[in-house]
């Protein structure tokens, strides 16, 4: 490779040049997808569902007042972004400071590192965080202490009761629920319906989960679409990924059957290590030509570091040579390739000159006079 080429190799952190990302979320979608942008990706924004806080909720703020009247002895926090919300509501209706005292005084159990954080940033101390981030972690925990005779107050996430309520009920504890947000219909329904389709028919190289819910919803849009074998086939081989923020978002996934790609810690940002550390991978299995590092992406081909210019139709060919790796690919199977009917060799001929133009780089495909074409691959490929 020469010097000039490999200067105008990206940075590894453009490693996704040339993939399209679906973000399924509606929260922290801008955060995900400037990070991934930054690594050279492409996103599409549908979120299968929405989040609606209980900001103005007549039965969030009455369960608040009631827990100041009567403290619990245990708080139970699922969520981070939940117990934010529940704060900053109270603090629209002039209770936060009332609360915050209350809860000082109680047990705190968090369910997870980010729910930790949340009461951190409120000025509290979690006594006891379930690594697991599951909340039959926190059951198992509690009830082997004993609830018997405790108020236990539970904060829940938007999918609603997980079970907690009645096993700690069951257990003899006195329990206080409160859902702070709650999971709501897509935004744009004809978006979340454009990406099941994007994903079914190979625009798509990877789809990105934060929430078990919103990998429920979108799974459902694909099976009510009718392209559940097609979006499970893509995901199974390898040609579009799945990746979740962790095991509890994934499960949805898993019961049908999809692999996903998932990071050590459920975090956004390892999340991102993840996809770029897959894309890493890809890039070190990419073709050797002589033009430098060859990729095919769903929508577009990275060559040297750098999107081509390609149609279509000069995608399609660039595939069918790239997947011929070396070999000979006939000029009947460009004709078939290219849109129309046409049996004109010239119509081949025509297509790859203009491959060859937007390589940069007339050797990259090599004409093989009455058998067809071929990409020119290094020895080392």
């Amino acid at each position: 490779m020469t010097e000039q080429s490999e200067a105008a190799r990206p940075a590894l952190g453009q490693v996704m040049a040339g993939c399209t990302v679906l973000v399924t979320a509606e929260r922290r979608a801008g955060e995900l997808a400037a990070a991934l942008e930054r690594r050279g990706a492409t996103i599409v924004h549908a979120p299968a569902l929405s989040m609606i806080p209980h900001v103005d909720d007549e039965t969030l703020i009455a369960g608040t007042r009631a827990l100041i009247e009567t403290p619990p002895d245990v708080l139970v926090v699922t969520t981070g972004i939940g117990f934010r919300a529940w704060v900053e509501a109270a603090d629209a209706h002039g209770l936060a400071d009332r609360l915050l005292e209350v809860l000082a005084d109680a047990r705190i159990v968090a369910r997870g590192p980010k729910a930790r954080g949340a009461i951190q940033a409120a000025g509290l101390q979690a006594d006891w965080v379930a690594e697991s981030e599951t909340s039959a972690e926190i059951a198992e925990v509690l009830l082997s202490e004993g609830v018997e005779g405790l108020r236990v107050a539970v904060q829940h996430h938007g999918a609603g009761a997980d079970g907690l309520d009645v096993v700690f009920a069951e257990a003899g504890a006195r329990v206080s629920s409160l859902v702070v947000y709650r999971w709501g219909p897509p935004p744009d329904p004809a978006a979340l319906v454009a990406s099941v389709e994007a994903a079914a028919s190979g625009e798509i190289d990877a789809v990105a989960f934060t929430s078990a819910p919103g990998a429920e919803a979108w799974m459902r849009a694909v099976e009510e679409a009718g392209l559940l074998a097609a979006v499970v086939g893509r995901f199974g081989n390898g040609s579009m990924v799945a990746a979740a923020v962790g095991p509890i978002t994934a499960a949805p996934l898993a019961e049908r059957g999809v692999p996903t790609l998932q990071p050590d810690r459920g975090r956004l940002g390892a999340l991102v290590r993840t996809l770029v550390g897959h894309y890493e991978h890809a890039e070190t299995l990419a073709l050797c030509t002589v033009a430098g590092r060859l990729l095919i992406r769903s929508r577009t081909a990275v060559l040297d570091g750098a999107v081509l210019p390609l149609s279509p139709s000069g995608l399609a060919v660039l595939r069918a040579l790239a997947e011929a790796r070396g070999d000979v690919v006939p000029r009947d199977r460009v004709l078939e390739i290219l849109p129309g009917a046409s049996l004109d060799p010239h119509a081949a001929e025509v297509a790859i000159a203009r491959l060859r133009e937007a390589a940069g780089n007339r050797a990259l495909v090599k004409t093989v006079v009455k058998r067809g074409y071929r990409l020119e691959l290094t020895e080392t490929a």
